[in-house]
């Protein structure tokens, strides 16, 4: 074990040369490395592992000459004296594990905290399915997972913490669907965290086939509520030939935690994919998302629902390709803020060469219910081809004063009027979400945070 860690810190060590930064990262490394030796990993995941972490040393912090983190606080982004959280006594986590609340109909439960799996509950699955942790499906399933799992490159400006997740992934879940199969009832994930500057690294990776359908929901939530924790997660989604697949990123953490939560997604020939981020919490979120059109008939519908309060700051930087022809793309976020909140959208479409016939949509509304609450937008277009619809487009703006008049003059407080239209002016966002079981949580979760933000 001692001589692993030694190579590592020459390694590490060779990076840096005779450059200002430290080793303040080492203790971070060294609990990865005896998690790597501590199983049977194949190599190949182990090499890319520390190839990451050297991406990770090397790669410059964020700065203010980076576009792609106009506007946000770089205090936040900060790196030095992160460490692995810590595993919780048997009891503590098994409370949490009665807190998990999952929908009657899902087809499996897991649930990890602090980066460990402590319950997993998985129903009579279809034959041929996949569901399983993502270190056990690395060791049983390697060379699928192999096959998509990170293989797209982080180009919205996160790429330190990128890095930094493929370095150390030791949570999260697999769910491979064979051809023309129907999971019925969604895969819910729970991932709890907590502790001091410690960090959970949570991968997903869902792979649909030909004609299949699957739906999956990840909640992030907080142990305690000031522990200043870090989540570093990421999402791959390859979408096969007619498959159809939701995905659901519900974060409902303490407002002392950071949230970073990275995607990429591949849609194949007339598939079409269903991505939402749901951010109920956290001090501050950096959600960066990508979605390929790669073949005719592709579809992408992109969603946020983001309720901030006090300092939130929720910072997201999308990007749609359409990269042939007869494709589609919808983004549709929507962000209610309260007190000093503030939320940063950057969102480009990309239409490539010879993508005629391309259908791309984006669209962020802002509703600011305090005067020192800040939005800011920033849609794009770039169009290399003819015969096109593509519009982009974004608002923000106090409630209509005659709306609060309206309840007013029906015994309604101005406060309780402002999260009922805020609730009502969010609910668009799940109303485009499919499937009743997985409105239904998200419905259950923004009530939730409104109880919490009107207190």
């Amino acid at each position: 074990m001692a001589e692993a860690i030694a190579e590592l810190e020459k390694i590490v060590s060779d990076e840096l040369g005779k450059s200002a930064s430290s080793w303040a990262d080492a203790p971070l490394r060294a609990e990865q490395v005896e998690n790597e030796l501590a199983g049977d990993l194949p190599s190949w995941y182990l090499q890319m592992r520390d190839e990451a972490w050297r991406t990770f040393i090397a790669a410059p912090v964020p700065s203010r000459r980076d576009e792609a983190w106009r506007f946000a606080n770089l205090k936040l982004t900060k790196f030095s004296g992160l460490q692995l959280a810590q595993t919780l006594e048997a009891g503590q986590a098994q409370a949490l594990v009665e807190r998990s609340v999952a929908g009657e109909k899902s087809a499996a439960r897991l649930v990890f905290v602090n980066n460990a799996l402590v319950s997993s509950e998985i129903s009579d699955l279809p034959e041929g399915v996949i569901c399983l942790p993502m270190n056990e499906a690395l060791i049983q399933h390697g060379e699928k997972v192999r096959e998509f799992f990170m293989q797209e490159e982080a180009q919205l400006g996160g790429k330190k913490f990128a890095a930094l997740h493929g370095s150390g992934t030791l949570s999260g879940v697999f769910v491979h669907v064979p051809a023309g199969v129907e999971l019925v009832g969604p895969v819910e994930v729970f991932h709890w965290m907590g502790g001091a500057e410690r960090v959970i690294l949570p991968h997903t990776l869902i792979v649909s086939g030909e004609g299949s359908t699957v739906s999956v929901i990840d909640h992030y939530q907080s142990i305690d509520e000031d522990a200043a924790a870090l989540s570093i997660g990421m999402t791959d989604i390859v979408a096969g030939k007619n498959s159809k697949v939701n995905y659901v990123a519900l974060q409902r953490l303490s407002r002392s935690d950071r949230q970073v939560q990275m995607g990429s997604t591949l849609v194949g020939e007339d598939a079409a994919v269903k991505t939402a981020l749901i951010n109920l919490g956290a001090a501050w979120v950096r959600n960066e998302n990508i979605s390929r059109m790669m073949a005719s008939g592709a579809r992408s519908d992109m969603l946020a629902l983001n309720l901030a309060a006090a300092n939130d700051e929720v910072d997201q930087r999308t990007l749609q390709l359409h990269e042939v022809e007869n494709t589609q793309s919808d983004l549709f976020y929507k962000n209610a803020l309260y007190d000093q909140a503030k939320t940063i959208f950057d969102g480009l479409i990309v239409v490539e060469k010879g993508a005629h016939h391309t259908d791309a949509f984006q669209t962020c509304r802002n509703l600011l219910n305090s005067d020192e609450a800040e939005a800011n937008s920033m849609p794009g277009l770039q169009i290399d081809a003819d015969q096109v619809r593509c519009s982009h487009g974004s608002t923000a703006g106090p409630i209509d004063p005659d709306q609060l008049f309206y309840c007013s003059t029906r015994g309604i407080t101005e406060q309780a009027a402002r999260q009922l239209i805020s609730f009502g002016f969010l609910h668009e966002v799940i109303d485009r979400l499919d499937g009743d079981e997985i409105k239904e949580v998200v419905n259950r979760e923004l009530e939730k945070a409104f109880k919490v933000v009107s207190e």
